[in-house]
């Protein structure tokens, strides 16, 4: 049985901001082209949708003035400026590195570092500045992250990660303290369609599964040693909320605070060569100073 459908429409909106539909007042000065399609003309090396988000940003000036409407139109002949600023967001935030040889680079990510960039242009400083992403953390999480120096090397190491052959430690600090010291959390995780960019636990989700073990607590909170075998996105940060324990200073998943308490202590991997290896990132210190 065949079903079919209505085709996609786009909303009036959208048909608008993408310069599929004129404006009454556009219609009127037909001879007038969008700021972003006249550059596209002028800077080859970007797409557009980059070059809308330069405009949306305030990088470009038209006739010295800046313009910060994409959909904003113009008469062929004008000057247009490109001006994207050098520096970068977060350009303090320098992963220190823990091991280096020909093949790989082993680091210790601050918290506030973003693993790759986020479209074709990223105003920021991102792990992919130091070579090709074998696995990623979370923005906001610290610790051990490997990179690999040429793609036959990011190849053999994901292959590691996918198989399940690596193993990671990480350390939380969590709300409250968990009732067993020590269990495994063996719950599946799905996305969360009414907010796509969150996941929770869900019947039918994908396997995921994470050793926790307490080290210390203080009754409002408490340091948990975590060991995931699988590797889901936010899956540490998912386990501990539906435990009803949260990571503290979890924006999505707890509450708020100075940081996400959540460091990537160790990771053990096989290098090139067929050398097994355990890299560690100190604990940071602001985990002590909630105790």
């Amino acid at each position: 049985m065949i079903i079919t459908g209505k085709k996609f429409s786009k909303p009036a909106m959208s048909r608008v901001i993408n310069g599929d539909t004129i404006l009454p007042e556009e219609a009127e000065n037909p001879e007038k082209t969008r700021l972003d399609i006249l550059m596209t003309e002028i800077y080859k090396s970007y797409n557009r949708s980059t070059l809308q988000r330069f405009i949306e940003m305030g990088f470009v000036k038209v006739d010295g003035e800046k313009v910060t409407k994409p959909n904003k139109r113009f008469e062929r002949g004008v000057k247009i400026e490109l001006v994207v600023p050098e520096t970068m967001k977060n350009a303090d935030l320098v992963p220190e590195t823990i091991y280096e040889d020909e093949n790989v680079i082993v680091m210790n990510k601050p918290a506030g570092l973003l693993s790759m960039a986020k479209g074709e242009y990223c105003p920021e400083n991102t792990l992919e500045r130091y070579g090709l992403l074998v696995h990623r953390l979370d923005r906001d999480t610290s610790g051990v992250v490997i990179l690999a120096k040429n793609e036959n090397v990011q190849k053999f190491l994901k292959k590691q990660f996918q198989d399940r052959k690596t193993h990671k430690t990480y350390y939380a600090i969590v709300e409250g303290r968990p009732k067993l010291d020590e269990a495994k959390i063996d719950l599946p995780i799905s996305r969360d369609l009414r907010h796509p960019t969150t996941f929770r636990v869900e019947a039918g989700g994908k396997p995921s599964e994470t050793y926790y073990k307490v080290i210390k607590s203080n009754g409002d909170y408490s340091l948990v040693e975590l060991k995931p075998t699988t590797g889901r996105t936010h899956q540490l940060r998912v386990h501990m909320k539906h435990l009803g324990h949260p990571i503290v200073g979890d924006p999505i998943y707890g509450t708020k605070a100075d940081r996400l308490y959540l460091h990537a202590n160790s990771l053990e991997i096989t290098l090139p060569g067929g050398k097994r290896t355990t890299f560690t990132a100190a604990m940071p210190k602001e985990f002590e100073n909630v105790f």
